[in-house]
This record gives C-alpha cells, structure tokens and sequence, in this order.
C-alpha cells in the first residue's frame, strides 16, 4: 500500500474549515437538545398522563428510527410537507436536535429520578413551588450525576455529524471526499478526516473529564 499525503498538504486549509462548520452543527444542536431534552424530561415525571404519552411517543420514534432516515425526511420532504426547501444546515440542525433531545430526555430523567427524594420532600415542606424547586434543587443535583453520560451523547454527536455529507453540508467529511475526487485517491483525504474526528473526540473527552473533576471538587 502506497500513501502519499503531499497532494493533499496545498488542500489541508479547505479541509480544516469544515471543522467549523461540523462545531457549528454540534453546538447548536446540542443546545437544542439539550433544552429538548429537560423539556421532555420534565414530561415524563409529571403526572399530567398526556405529557407522559406525549414525551414517551416522543422518544419512541426518534430512538426507533435511524438518525440518517430523520435528516432526509426533513432535508428531502420539506418541499413536500412546508412547500419550500429548507437548507442543509437547518437540517442538519433541526434533525440532531431533535434526535438527541430524545436521548438527553432518558438521561436527565433518570438523572432527577437518581436525586434522593428527601430533597423533593423537603422543598416542598417548605412550600417552594415546583417550578423553582426543579429549577433551583433538583435539576442542579441531576446534571452533576449525568454530566458523563451528557458528555457521551456530544460525543457521539459529533462523530454522527458526518452524515450530513448526505445533502451536501459543507463539513469536514464533504470537503475530504471533494479533496479525494479532485485528485482521484479517496483513502488520503478521507484518513485525514478521520484524524480530526479523533482529535476532535479526544479534545471533547478532555474538556468532559476536566469539567466533571471541578463540579465534583465543588460538591
């Protein structure tokens, strides 16, 4: 096997400004996420039945079906379904969001269920209202417990960001396979990809571990 990175080194800052692109995706999504997420937590745990329906079928249908399946539904059938094409990048965005709003919900909901019920007890005796005891005792409690698997799901956020290559996002993997076919040799470009998926990852799992040892420092 021969590899030859020198027809590649000329590309490597086309390639590199797909890493802000895939941080952009990541990060927003996320956010979304992670908003969507407490939301449909706070679903399940209510006793109002059509808001546990509501987040449970919720969650069934975005952990049932494949991640790639949702991004060209929403990418494919906006026409369709809004009457407009929507952008790949909003798509992108709206289909990891809300994606991983299904799985953020499962963790911070076992997450709140982890926090010892005295505390809930307590607050309640003294009559703070729900809203502010979730806000102000409970969900703080919760992050610090699944601040890890919180990290994992980024993570795994990140890396399955690389679909979006599917409908053209201009990302590190899209930039990689257009440096590929311009010089007719994939496995070049397409390694250095993978090298800055794994650094990106590695970097993720250091700021997660750095940040878990501080809240725990601060317990």
């Amino acid at each position: 096997m021969n590899l030859d990175f020198a027809p590649f080194i000329p590309s490597m800052p086309y390639i590199l400004k797909g890493i802000l692109v895939t941080l952009q995706i990541v990060i927003i999504a996320g956010v979304l996420g992670f908003v969507l997420g407490t939301i449909l937590s706070l679903f399940k745990i209510s006793n109002i039945k059509i808001l546990n329906w509501f987040a449970n079928v919720y969650t069934s249908i975005f952990r049932g079906t494949p991640l790639i399946l949702q991004l060209m539904l929403i990418y494919y059938g906006s026409p369709q379904v809004l009457g407009y094409q929507i952008e790949p990048y909003t798509a992108a965005i709206l289909s990891f969001g809300l994606n991983s709003g299904a799985y953020i919900s499962e963790i911070i909901r076992a997450g709140i269920l982890a926090v010892d019920k005295g505390q809930q007890e307590a607050a309640m005796a003294l009559g703070v209202p729900y809203g502010k005891m979730m806000w102000d005792i409970i969900l703080p409690q919760a992050l610090k417990n699944i601040l890890p698997a919180l990290m994992n799901e980024f993570i795994s956020l990140t890396k399955e960001s690389a679909i979006v290559t599917s409908i053209g996002v201009m990302d590190i993997m899209r930039r990689s396979y257009q440096v590929g076919a311009d010089n007719y040799s994939f496995f070049e470009p397409l390694l250095i990809a993978g090298f800055i998926y794994y650094l990106m990852v590695i970097t993720l799992t250091f700021l997660g571990k750095a940040l878990e040892g501080r809240m725990r420092r601060s317990d």
